[in-house]
């Protein structure tokens, strides 16, 4: 059998194949989807791959899959490891922290001001795959910014940089990597000017700089000259399914909960009575990842945050999958626990300030009030039967915090193709769209 289309999603703990048919007509056909274990461990992640594909053949009971074309998206090997150094915590910094996080990224280390030789020994430590500097808006600081050019460009890293600050730096920041020999990338500024952010672009080039010099777990350089366009991210593709569905059907927020880590991604306008309240911009699209919530790897750490553990004993014996109705039973737990925590830290809050003039409600942080879908994607939400259950619960949580309403609705991604749909989006955006909506089941 031959199908159009083959997208494999690389990830920590499983590799899943997803096959699509007919994608050049106006009826694309979903096939099926394989699973296996990754297989990093192993020296090799073809192996993980042949593996998945050979389950998708025995589940739509074919001999041999072939396809014209093949796509990947990969968070293997620790995913997409980055740096961001900016110049004030609250203003660059996070700018370019919402730039990575957005764009898939792992953040291993964020500093804000000059950096210290303590903080340049620990980046050598975690050797990133990307180091992103920020600094001052457009016209302003410049010295701090200078300055830690010129300590991370003596850095004995071959790594990609990527300069997203003041622009009257460019071309003085650029020249003193390439005086290092240093790969530099040049992008807008992430915060020109006070109370804007500008992160698109910083994230696009950081999609481009993975698909080029990054993937490098074990075996990927076989699934490099297979792919008809650059690889992405996973949680970067997710972002930009968002993204696409936001478009169309309107302010959401997607919970991706995973084997190892629980993820946030949230596309929506603040709500009229909200915004009037908010002392510091949010990007329309933003993510969270939660790198101790995961279902798998961090299955012990989530099951001790179960409060009385709802009649649960602790296992350590989980397998990536679920193999009985008692293990996903204790997943349903795991999945719900994490869920909830991650929405809880991903949104914003109400907060009481007191002056001169008494007290004053602000709000800050990232604003859900006026979401209209809570949608659920990842391993554990798409295979439990349970998950929508768990959705329902984030909804207004917590009336001192910008949590999505009660009026929001619910949708699983039944097929566990979200992070597939926003890597096809970037050739077949129409067609990407119209697979998403049907996974979602969306009669509206």
């Amino acid at each position: 059998m031959k199908v159009d289309l083959l997208i494999a999603e690389i990830g920590s703990t499983t590799t899943l194949v997803n096959a699509f048919d007919k994608i050049n007509t106006k009826s694309p056909d979903f096939i099926g989807q394989g699973f296996a274990p990754t297989s990093v461990l192993e020296g090799d992640v073809t192996v993980g791959l042949k593996g998945a594909i050979s389950d998708l053949e025995e589940k739509i009971n074919i001999d041999k899959l072939d396809y014209k074309e093949f796509m990947a998206t990969s968070s293997a090997a620790g995913g997409l490891k980055m740096t961001v150094h900016g110049l004030v915590k609250d203003m660059t910094v996070k700018a370019a922290e919402e730039a990575a996080l957005g764009a898939g990224a792992v953040i291993k280390q964020v500093t804000a001001g000059r950096l210290r030789d303590f903080q340049l020994e620990e980046l050598r430590q975690i050797q990133p795959n990307i180091i992103l500097l920020a600094g001052g808006v457009d016209y302003g600081e410049e010295d701090v910014i200078l300055y830690n050019a010129k300590k991370l460009s003596s850095l004995d890293i071959d790594v990609p940089f990527i300069y997203a600050g003041n622009k009257v730096l460019q071309q003085e920041v650029k020249q003193i990597f390439e005086d290092r020999e240093k790969h530099i990338i040049v992008a807008e500024n992430v915060y020109p000017e006070i109370d804007t952010l500008n992160i698109e672009e910083t994230r696009s080039i950081i999609h481009d700089v993975f698909a080029k010099h990054i993937v490098r777990a074990p075996g990927m350089s076989k699934i490099k000259p297979m792919l008809s366009i650059n690889m992405m991210p996973t949680p970067g593709a997710v972002m930009k399914a968002s993204q696409l569905l936001k478009k169309d059907i309107g302010n959401l927020v997607t919970i991706d909960v995973g084997g190892a880590t629980t993820d946030v991604h949230s596309v929506t306008e603040d709500s009229l009575n909200v915004k009037e309240l908010l002392i510091s911009p949010e990007p329309e699209a933003k993510r969270t990842v939660e790198g101790d919530l995961g279902v798998y790897l961090n299955a012990p750490y989530v099951f001790e945050m179960i409060e009385d553990n709802v009649g649960l004993e602790k296992r350590e014996d989980l397998a990536p999958i679920p193999r009985d109705e008692e293990e996903e039973r204790y997943i349903f737990h795991l999945a719900k626990k994490a869920a909830l925590t991650a929405i809880e830290r991903h949104c914003g809050k109400y907060r009481d300030l007191y002056g001169p003039s008494g007290r004053t409600t602000v709000a800050e942080g990232k604003d859900l009030t006026a979401v209209k879908w809570v949608i659920g994607t990842g391993g554990a939400l798409t295979r439990l039967k349970r998950g929508k259950e768990i959705l329902e619960e984030v909804k207004d949580v917590n009336k001192k915090a910008l949590f999505p309403p009660q009026t929001a609705e619910a949708l699983i991604d039944n097929h566990y193709i979200m992070a597939s749909m926003g890597l096809m989006s970037r050739k077949y955006p129409q067609i990407a769209l119209k697979l998403l909506k049907q996974s979602l089941d969306f009669k509206n």
